[in-house]
This record gives C-alpha cells, sequence and structure tokens, in this order.
C-alpha cells in the first residue's frame, strides 16, 4: 500500500524515536492462484475432450476435474481476442479492433491499449501476487516492437513482473526471437541439441514459479502461459507427429463425421447438432489426387503432433504445481483465441514465405519436403479443409464471425473452489468475462485507479455463478462480433450473422439498403441450431431487423465505427512508425535483433551495404549484416579471408557473389552495391533482376548477376542483425555455424537506399494478416 502515513514517532535520536514499517501488501487470505492457458488457433474440435481427434490428455485431466464450456466466444482474432481476456474490455475499447500492424487513427482501432483499460496483471500485482508472464504477446503496437520502444505496452509496462517469450504475432519454434522482460536473448540451445520453444516456456514458467513459492510460499501468483502452438509454424520433433501416420488419411470430410459423433457422445454438443454446411472454399477429400492425400495427410498429422506435444508442456507445469502442492489451488483457465486458422491456403503451405512474395507452391517440390515437415527447414501450415475440420461442427474459420471464427474451447479448473467436476456448461460467456470472474473468485474488485490513470468500467460479465449452477440463466445476454468488415450479434438465443469479403470496401450505399433482402443478414437459432448450420432469417425478418439494429448500438457504444473492410487501403494509412524515413540506415554489431518492420526495405531498389572496420593485419570472417532468415533474405558475409553476398530467393535458391581476392591487410571498408537491371513482376513472384559487386575500400574485387530477387519481404521471422545471423540462418553457408559472428574489428553497417522505395500493398498485407 503505497505512501501509508508513518505511525511511529520521531524524535531527536534513535533512542527517544519508536519505529514503524508500512503494512506489506497481501493478497486476501485463501486468495488462489491463477494460470491462464491461451492457445493459439486451436478450433473448437481439435482438443481431445472436445471431441478432437488428438490426444490432449493433460487439458483432458483439466476438464475431468472442472468445467468445459461450449457457448464461449472470442473475437475471431487473435490480438484483439487476448486485450479482451487481460482487460474485461471490447476489443474496440481496446483500441484493438484488428491487429497493431493495420491500426488507424481511429479510437477503436489505433492499437494502444489504453491504460484506463487496466490489465488483469496490473490489478493482481497491486494485490499482493506475483505476475508472471510467458510466450507471445502481440500487443504491443507495431512500432514500438523494437529496442527503441517505448516500452509501456511491454508486458513489463503492463504489470507483469517477469516476461519470457516473444512480442509478435508468431515465430519459428526452433529458432525463436526471444525477449526476456525488456531485452532480447538468445535461445539456450539449438535445434541440433533438442531446442524447442514451448519446451523453453514450459520450463521457465516452472522457473518463475519456483522463484517466488520458494522465498514467500503463501503468495499466489498469476501466470499469463501463452505458447505459440498451434498457430504457424507448425513445428514439432518428428515423433511426435509419426505417432499420428496414417490417423488422418479418411480426409477431412469423414473426420467432420468423426469428430460430430464424439462431441455427442462426450455432451459438449447437443444430440440434434448438424453439421454445418459444405464450405464453398473447400475441395471435397476425394476430389484430390493421390499425391495430394498424402502430403495433406502429413500436413496434418504434423499438426497433431504440434497440439499433442503442446498438451505435455501444459502438464509440465501442472505436474509441477501438484508436486508443489499448489494445483487445487489454481484456478486454471485454458481457452484459444479464435478458431482454426486457414491461412495455409487449399493445399497447405511448407513456406509461407513464398505465398507472400507470390511465389507459387510446387506440388512436387512440396512432397519432397514431405518427410522434414515439422522440422526447422521448414515453415508449414496445414490446408484449409483441416481448418473447417477443426471447427466442427461450425461454418468457417478464423477473421470472420461465424462461430467457426468465434466460437472456441474454454475449460475452467479449480479444484478448492468448484465443486463440479467433468461437466459441460452451455450458458453464452465471452473473452471479455473473464477477468471479472477471476476477480471475483480471488475475492478483488476492479480498481478505480490504477498508476494514476482513472479505469473505465468493466464491460464483461463474472461467469463464477456457472461454477456451481449449472442450469442458472445466462448473464451476458448481448454481445455484438466486428472483424475486418465481418459483423454479428448474439441476444437471448439468437445470433445474426453479416458475411463480408475479406479486404472489400465498406461504403455508405452498402449499408443504405432498407429492404432484408438487401441486408445480407443471416440469422441463426441456436436453442435448436447449435451449429449455426441452418439460416432462418426470410422465416424471421422481424427479429433479423431487430438483431441488426441492435448490433449498430452496440457498434456505438464501443468504438466499433467506423466499419471499414478495407485491406490495402489501410496499409497506406498514415501511422506512427519506429524512426523517420531516411536515405541511410546505420546498424552496430553485438546490437539487438531489429524486428521486420523496423528494418531497412531493400527490395526493387538500388542500395548498398558498407561495412567499416578497423584496420587489422590478423585475419577475420563471419557475418556483417543479415536480413531475413533459411525461408528468404539476404546476407554479406566474410568467409576463407574473402567477402561475400547471398540473396536467398524465398528458400528456393540462393544466389552468391564472391570477391576474386583476398581481403588486403589494413582495409577499412567492405562493400556491396546492389544495382536493379530489369523490372519487378510482383504479380509472379519475382523481385527486380540485379547486378551486384563487391569492393575493398574503392576497388571493385567482384562482380555477378542475380536473375531474381525476393519481391516483397524476408517473412514474418527475419529481422535484421549486425555483426551476427540472429535467427534462422539467411544462408546455406554458414548454417552449421550460426550466428557466425564477425571476429574482426567491425565499427558500423551502412545500409544506403537513396533509390525510390519499392511497394506492393496487397501482397504486404497479406504477410500482416498471418501474424494474427
Amino acid at each position: 500500500m503505497p505512501n501509508q502515513e508513518f505511525h511511529g514517532r520521531i524524535g531527536r535520536t534513535y533512542d527517544e524515536s519508536e519505529p514503524w514499517w508500512p503494512e506489506q501488501t497481501r493478497a486476501p487470505d485463501d486468495a488462489p492462484n491463477v494460470l491462464m492457458v491461451v492457445l493459439d488457433d486451436v478450433g473448437f474440435g481439435q482438443l481431445g475432450c472436445y471431441g478432437g481427434l488428438i490426444d490432449t490428455p493433460n487439458i483432458d485431466r483439466l476438464a475431468e476435474n472442472g468445467l468445459q464450456y461450449n457457448n464461449f466466444h472470442t473475437t475471431a482474432l487473435c490480438s484483439p481476442t487476448r486485450t479482451c481476456l487481460l482487460t474485461g474490455r471490447n476489443h474496440h475499447s481496446n483500441a484493438m479492433g484488428g491487429i497493431a500492424e493495420i491500426s488507424t487513427g481511429f479510437p477503436g482501432y489505433n492499437g494502444h491499449i489504453p491504460h484506463e483499460n487496466g490489465f488483469l496483471s496490473e490489478m493482481l500485482v497491486e494485490q499482493g501476487y506475483s505476475t508472471l508472464a510467458l510466450g507471445k504477446w502481440h500487443l504491443t503496437p507495431a512500432e514500438s516492437g523494437s529496442a527503441a520502444g517505448p516500452y509501456d505496452q511491454w508486458p513489463l509496462g503492463r504489470g507483469f513482473e517477469r516476461f519470457y517469450g516473444f512480442l509478435g504475432g508468431d515465430t519459428d519454434q526452433y529458432t525463436p526471437t526471444l525477449v526476456y522482460d525488456n531485452h532480447q536473448v538468445e535461445p539456450p540451445a539449438t535445434p541440433d541439441e533438442g531446442y524447442h520453444l514451448t519446451e523453453d516456456i514450459a520450463e521457465r514458467a516452472i522457473q518463475f514459479i519456483g522463484d517466488a513459492k520458494q522465498v514467500d510460499p503463501d503468495k499466489p501468483f498469476f501466470t499469463y502461459f501463452c505458447p505459440g502452438a498451434c498457430h504457424a509454424p507448425h513445428q514439432v520433433p518428428r515423433e511426435w507427429a509419426d505417432k499420428y501416420e496414417g490417423e488422418f488419411d479418411m480426409g477431412w470430410d469423414e473426420a467432420r463425421e468423426q469428430i460430430l459423433e464424439r462431441q455427442k457422445e462426450l455432451g459438449v454438443v447437443p444430440e440434434d447438432t448438424d453439421l454445418s454446411p459444405q464450405n464453398p472454399d473447400v475441395d471435397n477429400w476425394d476430389d484430390l489426387s493421390a499425391d495430394e492425400q498424402t502430403l495433406c495427410a502429413r500436413m496434418m498429422e504434423v499438426f497433431a503432433g504440434f497440439l499433442e506435444h503442446t498438451d505435455h508442456q501444459i502438464g509440465k507445469v501442472l505436474d509441477y504445481l501438484d508436486e508443489l502442492g499448489e494445483l487445487d489451488d489454481t484456478l486454471v483457465v485454458l481457452v484459444s483465441d479464435n478458431g482454426a486458422s486457414a491461412e495455409g491456403g487449399p493445399r497447405g503451405s511448407v513456406n509461407e514465405n513464398r505465398f507472400f512474395n507470390n511465389v507459387p507452391e510446387d506440388l512436387e517440390d512440396n512432397l519432397e519436403a514431405m518427410d522434414e515437415l515439422g522440422g526447422p527447414k521448414y515453415f508449414n501450415h496445414y490446408p484449409w479443409g483441416w481448418t473447417w475440420a477443426g471447427n466442427t461442427p461450425f461454418q468457417r474459420w478464423k477473421r470472420e464471425t461465424y462461430r467457426g471464427g468465434a466460437s472456441d474451447p474454454m475449460v475452467v479448473s479449480w479444484p478448492n473452489g468448484i465443486e463440479a467436476s467433468g461437466e459441460v456448461r452451455d450458458q453464452f460467456v465471452h473473452a471479455i468475462d473473464v477477468l471479472p470472474t477471476v476477480l471475483e473468485s480471488v475475492g478483488i474488485e476492479a480498481p478505480h485507479e490504477i498508476k494514476g490513470y482513472s479505469q473505465s468500467p468493466i464491460e464483461g460479465e463474472s461467469f463464477a455463478y456457472t461454477f456451481e449452477e449449472s442450469d442458472a440463466p445466462e448473464r451476458h445476454t448481448t454481445q455484438y462480433f466486428e472483424m475486418l468488415g465481418t459483423r454479428a450479434v448474439y441476444h437471448d438465443g439468437w445470433r445474426a450473422v453479416r458475411p463480408w469479403p475479406l479486404g472489400q470496401r465498406i461504403t455508405a450505399e452498402d449499408l443504405s439498403a432498407t429492404t432484408l433482402e438487401d441486408s445480407g443478414w443471416e440469422l441463426y437459432d441456436l436453442e435448436s441450431d447449435f451449429s449455426e448450420a441452418h439460416d432462418v432469417a426470410d422465416d424471421h425478418p422481424e427479429k433479423v431487423l431487430e438483431l441488426a439494429q441492435l448490433w449498430w448500438t452496440e457498434a456505438g457504444k464501443y468504438d466499433v465505427l467506423p466499419l471499414d473492410g478495407r485491406s490495402v487501403e489501410r496499409l497506406a494509412e498514415p501511422r506512427p512508425e519506429p524512426g523517420r524515413p531516411r536515405e541511410k540506415y546505420v546498424y552496430h554489431p553485438g546490437g539487438q535483433h531489429v524486428p521486420e518492420n523496423a528494418a531497412v526495405r531493400v527490395f526493387n531498389r538500388d542500395h548498398s551495404i558498407a561495412a567499416e572496420l578497423e584496420p587489422s593485419d590478423d585475419s577475420f570472417e563471419g557475418v556483417l549484416l543479415a536480413h531475413g532468415s533459411r525461408h528468404g533474405g539476404y546476407t554479406m558475409f566474410v568467409e576463407d579471408d574473402e567477402l561475400h553476398y547471398v540473396h536467398n530467393y524465398v528458400g528456393v535458391e540462393e544466389y552468391q557473389v564472391s570477391a576474386d581476392e583476398e581481403i588486403p591487410d589494413n582495409a577499412t571498408e567492405l562493400r556491396m552495391e546492389f544495382e536493379t537491371t530489369g523490372e519487378p513482376d510482383v504479380a509472379n513472384g519475382k523481385g527486380a533482376s540485379a547486378t551486384v559487386r563487391l569492393y575493398y575500400d574503392d576497388e571493385q574485387v567482384g562482380e555477378g548477376d542475380v536473375p531474381v530477387t525476393t519481391p516483397i519481404t524476408v517473412g514474418l521471422t527475419g529481422g535484421l542483425s549486425c555483426g551476427y545471423d540472429a535467427v534462422n540462418a539467411v544462408s546455406e553457408e554458414y548454417r552449421d555455424r550460426a550466428p557466425f559472428a564477425f571476429t574482426g574489428d567491425l565499427t558500423r553497417v551502412t545500409v544506403d537506399v537513396s533509390g525510390e522505395p519499392f511497394v506492393h500493398p496487397e501482397t504486404a498485407m497479406d504477410r500482416i494478416m498471418a501474424r494474427e
């Protein structure tokens, strides 16, 4: 309790005085620990306890000892949902109507979560809790994720005392871009040494909890545990995927039937639930060729292994809490942030950076990659059909406001606080309801002020009443949904949905329809149609009108407007940047890895890279500058006393230009000049061809042509590093020695981009949205 009045006595000397210590802030007596587990892109029908075909024994035991909710809803996208979970306010109220990378200058969309909307961590830390965050964050404004900050929206700026994980939307499971508290760190081991991110954060969670409990065993903790799984890349040690060999050969059509049958047997859906209609974007399994079926089945095997492996790491944390004697007194809330993801395309992907650069995937190439899917070589994602099956019995998927995108699994376990176990609850619950439920369970009221910021009202409704009252009337009776122009609203058992094509602008004319036939709203009676399989809008026009009007009322209340379905145009919105645009970017060796959104952009433009050295007679080697990863990028390095430049074309081909002679003694500058020689053909995945020239000081020592370059981006997991290759090494030339740090005396590296920048907004939008 800060600023407590001194209650002792201060005299002229110690003998005349009486000491007094401020009262230590303690959580309420018997307040439970809180463990919030947020899975990524896991659909309603994928966990074992929800009828899925994947083994999740540890999550299942939470359900056996607790409650499952079959009417839990999210926003249909990751960052917006996570703001709801942590603040108890709607995503537009949190300025996170989309993800921060597509922010616009309006209150519901600017990507800066108001400090007036306090986080659960900020509330609990002031009430005597240890607050720990691990794994995925993705709640920092896009311009604030580099070492330049500001840090007020990083985990430690929002009430967490310790953090270990990654700030962005996804990362490579074998070579992640890790942040420890407020600074970057290297992974503690390599893929060859058996490193995997999910295992790492589970071990860190155990360490963080143990660190606190061994000193103050009575102090409860709030641990926010967010593995990157099961977001792409689907990466897992081979033995986990091989366990499922042949298990998905039946295809996604039959899988949906099997999952629904299991869901009915488990009681997580009503007996009369129908499968939602055929998805028009998904081919029938039997229409695929034999090779396509083989590849798609293996991609699902890898995903299944990835999910079970994640479940195993969750089990490690639960087992540790059990060993401490804390598990029964821990309120565990496990959710997914949105429905299963369709970012893999109709046939899946083995390197999504090809997709971002419009480079088509080749079936033969992907078949050759099949044996290594799930390993560090590929950034793989399963096809749309498995996405659809993963959201059984609902329609559609992530990003859309049908139940397939917005209805997700939620398991709640608290043996010492909830008498019921192994039961299903069907009351409507939304992500904004989790925070008030935790506060009620802990015995803490939401504060009126945090760090000098007067707090906004909590918009969620506690569902703690459902813990012991299975038939209690639901208290959250109205909820709007909006994501990328798609809309929905729930009210008293009815749900209206207004689909909208992704990326299509919404005009005033689109919203001026006066007849229900033109409005495009669909209507579902969830009392009799759990899966939204039967649109009854034509039968209840008055209900459609009522709910459509209700949506607009809610939209006005929660900063949803202006309704914005744009994609490409949204990228052109003026927004804050990590630094002013400039023609020269100076990087220093040994510094932190620069995230992709903050790094220099060189593609399809003339540029140069100049490395300045302190004169030396000694030999040296290593990376001068690297930008990207094995999935695409470029690197300049020294090997065998010669300068080399490699352009990695989206992981398909490496084009290398090398100096013709060794670096002379006392050289002070090693330079590469990149001159474009052709126009980019972005639509067909080809960046500008170029001639590359290498120099020692002012003497040209090498020249070569690069026939095709990466047209758009180095990918989501690639950033820039100076003096070493920080992530998943760009070039095969030194991958076995990565990070291949430079051994000479490197002063700085300057990238000159005085040529005109090149931007392809359509593909940039695809890249940004995949970070969800």
